[in-house]
């Protein structure tokens, strides 16, 4: 299936959609519940404001990533990587 330029809402429940591809695409304001995005890829996205809960992340790898005011269980990944670099 081919989505082009298309102004409308999709709703996807119980279904399959291993490999497939997302480019130039807007999803703001979606949402993602009971998903599984093993060993998906993401380049370029911005994930600004977006909130994860219950998520498993082992063995995810951030590359290259403005971490700005980015939080874990309510603390500023930023100063997590202060007092990292301040014990080594």
């Amino acid at each position: 299936m081919h989505l082009t330029n298309t102004r409308d809402t999709l709703i996807a429940t119980n279904t399959y959609l291993s490999g497939s591809q997302f480019s130039n695409v807007d999803l703001h304001e979606a949402r993602f519940e009971d998903v599984n995005l093993a060993e998906a890829e993401f380049t370029d996205v911005n994930l600004s404001e977006a909130k994860f809960s219950n998520i498993n992340l082992t063995k995810v790898e951030f590359e290259d990533c403005n971490l700005t005011g980015m939080k874990i269980n309510g603390v500023l990944v930023t100063e997590l990587f202060r007092a990292f670099e301040k014990k080594g």
